[in-house]
């Protein structure tokens, strides 16, 4: 029996073992990469969202089920359904959806004469205002409607003047009819500048159809202008609501607690104004907050992904 000489074994050239690698290894570490980017890109964001969001949110919940000693109970919670509790509940999402519905039928139709509008000073002076109003709020806004619309503010003095003192009439600012009048200040504002993009994205040509088809202008708006705007407005009322349901400073300055309302009352119990270690009730009252914006979260994104499929 013969003997086989062995294989030889071929060694790559030096321009063979510096090639690049096929093009599936490539494109997986291409993919990796441009991942890690964006994670690093992220990365501040979610550690603030971790820091002042995620955190603090596991902490209210927990301290929620909690008595001054630590162990588990329900009485915070069900303390927090009873009594002035529950009707500062009432109040709050009471005077957030009137201000909410009011300011985004009032900001939609300010959007939607400004995206009519062919003058771009206008469109730049309202956007701008606009800006600057949506983030106006607390102590400020409270003085400045106290200086306008108070007992001896400017406007009264001059409704006074002319012989109708709204104060003769029912109205104060110091009530809840006044903080729907102060929430809208900023909540019309924001509703401009989240509609704004939604009116803009809605294309002449649908409503040239409409037109050619013999509807008239009414029934443009009625049949194609309304159907598309209508999951855009919802979702932002969801904003709108959000945003003056979690208002605190601007009504505590305002109303002084005479108006029963959730933040409020946190703020009340967190301090020990009215009862002393009642921090947990607090808790239970921001865990019941959370759940109502949770709700509303959910709405906006159901919403908006219904939104999105017309603008694609």
């Amino acid at each position: 029996m013969g003997l086989t000489a062995p294989a030889r074994q071929v060694r790559p050239s030096p321009e063979e073992a510096t090639a690049p690698g096929p093009p599936a290894a490539r494109g997986g570490l291409r993919h990796r990469l441009n991942r890690l980017r964006r994670l690093i890109g992220i990365g501040p964001f979610l550690a603030y969202l971790t820091l002042f969001l995620i955190v603090p949110s596991i902490s209210v919940v927990s301290s929620a089920f909690e008595d001054e000693k630590g162990n588990f109970t329900w009485s915070n919670i069900t303390a927090s359904l009873h009594g002035v509790y529950l009707t500062s509940y009432k109040t709050s999402l009471e005077i957030s959806a009137v201000s909410a519905l009011v300011s985004a039928v009032a900001g939609t139709l300010v959007a939607i004469a400004l995206a009519s509008s062919t003058s771009r000073t206008l469109n730049r002076l309202v956007t701008t205002g606009s800006g600057v109003f949506a983030n106006t709020g607390g102590l400020p806004l409270a003085f400045a409607f106290i200086a306008t619309l108070g007992n001896f503010g400017i406007v009264t003095k001059i409704l006074s003047a002319i012989g109708w003192d709204p104060y003769n009439h029912g109205f104060t600012l110091y009530s809840a009819t006044g903080l729907v009048v102060v929430y809208c200040y900023f909540l019309v504002p924001l509703m401009v500048l989240v509609m704004l993009p939604a009116v803009q994205n809605l294309r002449s040509e649908w409503f040239e159809a409409a037109s050619i088809l013999g509807a008239s202008r009414r029934e443009c708006w009625h049949r194609v202008g309304i159907p598309l705007l209508g999951p855009a407005f919802f979702a932002a009322l969801m904003v709108l609501f959000t945003d003056a349901f979690a208002a605190y400073a601007t009504a505590e300055t305002l109303t002084q607690g005479t108006v029963p309302l959730v933040p409020i009352q946190i703020g009340s119990l967190i301090e020990g104004n009215v009862l002393s270690n009642q921090q947990n009730l607090g808790d239970a009252l921001g865990l019941g907050m959370i759940v109502v914006v949770a709700i509303a979260a959910v709405l906006y994104a159901t919403v908006q992904r219904r939104a999105a499929r017309w603008q694609h």
